[in-house]
């Protein structure tokens, strides 16, 4: 029976309905308990969006289930199956260490999945133990925060909780778990896996589910699954189009990391570019520079081919016929991108219209900065608050001139210079997750001290605000001789 007790002390309002898919789609998992729960952070704005009692959350009962010791009434308790291509090879994979305690409705009436990761093995576990590192999940938690707060779809954290249990990878490591909240976990190789291993009218099943669930606007549309493709590659533009406006490089895009909503997910060795430099690679695994910052829009169009391909079934009965239908809407990818991307670099630079010559504004500016090894945030946050140095780029003759062009095509708008300074200051964030102010909280955290990252969560809360206390966390780390590198955390 259900405890509506229970329910009603947490906020639980659960209404699971990928159970009611095939067993193909998801596997039910039983809770592989922790020793020792302990709440290291929970985030309280989230969980009032999503209706649920925080404070009671953050109680001995609350934490059992937030660390997979306790079912919360009516949870799905499921681990999703999918595929997916990692770098360039596909894989049958699945949730290998996560699984998805419920479908919350929030009091908006807007549905989240909610899924703890680090909670133990599953059948998709392959040869891994299905935990998690403390570090990296607060990594997760921290990132996906930023990302939240400078306006990038995202999935997010609710809490992360640590284990009391040790976990083995280059040597021990604390073990944690984190809540991750996300419009859902479907994926391109949700989609993969089901048209690989599953029938024509299990594909189309799940096709529907995501129309009705993410694309209401087109369920009623003659060519839904022409459309339901079309929406996807629209998100997915703007979604790396925005990525590439702050510097951000998401480090593994898989395609088991491309959700169908739009939003970012799996927050591994992803990091944010210091210097703008577009050959930029973070990851330690990717060796051949993949999935670099200049690569990121050209591999998210590969990725949407492979989407597209698991849909071909779907989009017409004769094949050559989907693949004349799939290859058409692809191929609007990268207009739709660069329309997104060029929108965004305009408001960057305060720029309300549309010129020839923006395009080569933008681009000499990218050019400069990569020559002289500007910082890519701090040159604009210069830009906006014209506090341009006497070094560098700024006193070179090239950018003088451009600086001079720039002011010219500014005075074409009609818009004021107040109106230009608060695009720019909206557009500008004064302060991202750098990299090494994100690897001294987790060193902080490691050692037990939660507090720098607490007081770094809430500098990153605002990062349009442009106040004096994020100046300190503005400024560049130490010249070092050895490269950033950033890990799975697996």
């Amino acid at each position: 029976m259900t405890n509506i007790k229970d329910n009603i002390k947490f906020g639980w309002n659960f209404d699971n309905t990928y159970v009611n898919f095939p067993k193909l789609f998801f596997s039910k998992i039983k809770l592989d308990p922790v020793r020792s729960p302990k709440l290291v952070i929970l985030n309280d704005e989230l969980a009032k969006s999503l209706g649920l009692n925080s404070e009671n959350l953050k109680t001995p009962e609350g934490v059992s289930i937030l660390s997979g010791n306790k079912y919360a009434e009516n949870g799905a308790y499921i681990a999703q199956a999918y595929g997916g291509h990692q770098f360039g090879h596909f894989t049958i994979l699945g949730d290998g260490r996560a699984l998805l305690i419920g479908e919350q409705i929030n009091p908006s009436k807007e549905r989240y999945d909610i899924q703890l990761k680090g909670s133990g093995r599953t059948p998709y576990s392959r040869g891994g133990d299905g935990r998690a590192v403390l570090g990296p999940m607060l990594r997760e938690y921290i990132i996906s925060e930023a990302m939240y707060n400078l306006k990038i779809p995202t999935t997010r954290s609710l809490a992360v909780v640590e284990t009391g249990e040790a976990v083995i990878r280059d040597g021990i490591k604390k073990g944690a778990i984190l809540t991750r909240v996300a419009s859902s976990h479907i994926r391109f190789g949700t989609f993969q896996y089901i048209s690989s291993f599953g029938d024509i009218d299990q594909l189309k099943s799940l096709a529907d589910y995501c129309i009705n669930r993410h694309y209401p606007n087109i369920s009623d549309d003659e060519n839904k699954y022409i459309n339901f493709l079309k929406e996807v590659i629209r998100v997915q533009a703007s979604l790396v189009a925005k990525w590439q406006s702050v510097g951000f490089i998401h480090g593994v895009m898989n395609t088991d990391n491309m959700t169908i909503s739009g939003e970012t997910i799996d927050y591994g060795p992803c990091a944010f570019m210091d210097n703008y430099d577009p050959n930029t690679v973070f990851s330690s695994i990717d060796t051949r520079g993949r999935y670099a910052y200049k690569n990121q829009p050209i591999i998210t169009e590969w990725n949407l081919c492979r989407f597209a391909e698991a849909l071909l079934p779907i989009l017409h009965e004769n094949q050559e016929k989907a693949i004349e239908i799939a290859q058409d809407a692809i191929s609007n990818f990268y207009d739709i991108y660069y329309t997104n991307w060029m929108s965004i670099m305009r408001s960057k630079l305060g720029i309300f219209n549309e010129e020839a010559q923006d395009k080569a504004i933008i681009e000499d500016l990218l050019s400069m900065m990569e020559k002289y090894n500007e910082d890519y945030t701090n040159t604009f946050i210069a830009l906006t608050f014209s506090k341009n140095k006497n070094e560098g780029m700024f006193s070179s003759t090239e950018f003088i001139n451009w600086y001079k062009l720039w002011q010219e095509r500014l005075k074409r708008q009609v818009q004021s210079s107040e109106l230009v300074h608060e695009l720019m200051k909206n557009s500008n964030p004064s302060v991202i997750p750098r990299n090494h102010r994100v690897e001294e909280v987790l060193e902080a955290a490691d050692k037990g001290d939660f507090d720098p990252m607490k007081k770094f969560l809430n500098i990153l809360s605002k990062p349009y605000e442009h106040s004096q206390d994020q100046e300190e966390y503005s400024k560049l780390p130490k010249p070092s001789n050895c490269k950033y590198r950033t890990y799975c955390g697996t």
